[in-house]
């Protein structure tokens, strides 16, 4: 397996193969940067399902209400459960806006013809990596967020435990997180690289969990001891007072962006495009941080988080969105998952 040079530098880093053999190339201290209705409310106008962590699901909800006196229903799920729903719904959906999850699924349901095209207000404010996506996504995808992959581990818990048995990661099937570091893998290592590394960390892996940030929850509370999940995810639970230590793998690591997409067939087109505005402002993006969340904002106006990872010292694969963002590659991705999964438990 490829490891080029991992030099010293302010983000901790280590090597994928590290949280397989049980190797510790952690232990040199923390990361610099750490790293209802409404009286007076007429019925929801809007059904979003929400992809990101329930705080800003919560958070996003309540400032939305407020600005404009509608209300909404919110339901939090995982990305790979949000594509299935509205799958499922194909026919006569119930879901106006997904908001949040990992941009690669928004490109497989845009690719099923599962979503609308729109032209957001707050277009020109966009950064470039937000406008590339929205033009990959055929107008029907616009990027609200962008993070890096990479994991956690309780320092409290690293004098104590080997690493069998003692990793969570997410699933696949449902988490768009899960998914973004299977693509990472293979992008990094090559396909038979990465699914020979899959079999052998599924050996020291406690929980494949549904949701993609409750790896590194998980170690906040000392459940496990290595969390993999977007880093962001872990800035936020360190920032609560976990012993976390967070690790950007030093081969390269993969990174999502999260974005927001109208349902096909909504029953309230007007009302999806004032909300998909209002996620792209720098007012509904400023809900990320004020729930404690620390994604790169996609707004250029946007004030960024303070504890947000600096992304540019980060070494980043060329995520292939177009490639990972396709139903073919998922399906046959995580039909192979199963098998290499299944064949070692």
């Amino acid at each position: 397996m490829w490891h080029p040079d991992c030099g010293d530098w302010d983000v901790h880093r280590s090597k994928w193969e590290d949280i397989v053999r049980g190797k510790s190339a952690f232990g040199a201290g923390v990361a610099l940067w750490l790293c209802s209705v409404s009286a007076g409310m007429a019925a929801p106008s809007l059904t979003v399902l929400c992809g990101v962590d329930e705080a800003w699901c919560a958070e996003m909800k309540t400032a939305y209400e407020t600005k404009t006196g509608l209300e909404i229903a919110m339901t939090r799920k995982s990305t790979g459960d949000i594509l299935n729903q509205i799958r499922a719904e194909k026919a006569a959906p119930t879901v106006d806006v997904w908001w949040g999850g990992t941009g690669d699924t928004h490109l497989q349901a845009g690719s099923e013809n599962l979503l609308e095209t729109y032209q957001p207000a707050h277009e020109r404010d966009l950064l470039p990596w937000a406008l590339n996506f929205f033009a990959m996504s055929g107008s029907r995808s616009a990027g609200i967020y962008a993070g890096a992959l990479g994991f956690a581990y309780n320092a409290d818990l690293l004098r104590e435990l080997a690493y069998r048995g003692r990793i969570q990661s997410g699933n696949p099937k449902s988490s768009g997180t899960a998914f973004t570091t299977l693509a990472t893998l293979v992008q990094l290592f090559g396909e038979n690289e990465a699914f020979r590394f899959l079999a052998a960390l599924n050996r020291n892996i406690d929980q494949y969990t549904t949701a993609g940030a409750a790896p590194v929850k998980a170690a906040a509370r000392g459940e496990t001891l290595i969390g993999i999940s977007f880093m962001h995810d872990a800035v936020t639970q360190k920032q609560a007072g976990s012993p976390l230590v967070i690790v950007a793998p030093c081969e390269g690591t993969g990174y999502e962006i999260g974005a927001v997409s109208i349902v096909k067939g909504t029953r309230h087109p007007e009302e999806a495009r004032q909300f998909v505005d209002f996620a792209l402002s720098p007012e509904g993006q400023g809900t990320g941080a004020a729930a404690g969340q620390n994604q790169v904002p996609s707004n250029a106006k946007s004030t960024l988080p303070l504890a947000a990872p600096d992304i540019s010292l980060i070494k980043m694969v060329d995520y292939d969105f177009a490639t990972f963002g396709s139903p073919e590659e998922r399906s046959r991705l995580l039909e192979q998952f199963d098998a290499v999964i299944s064949a070692t438990n």
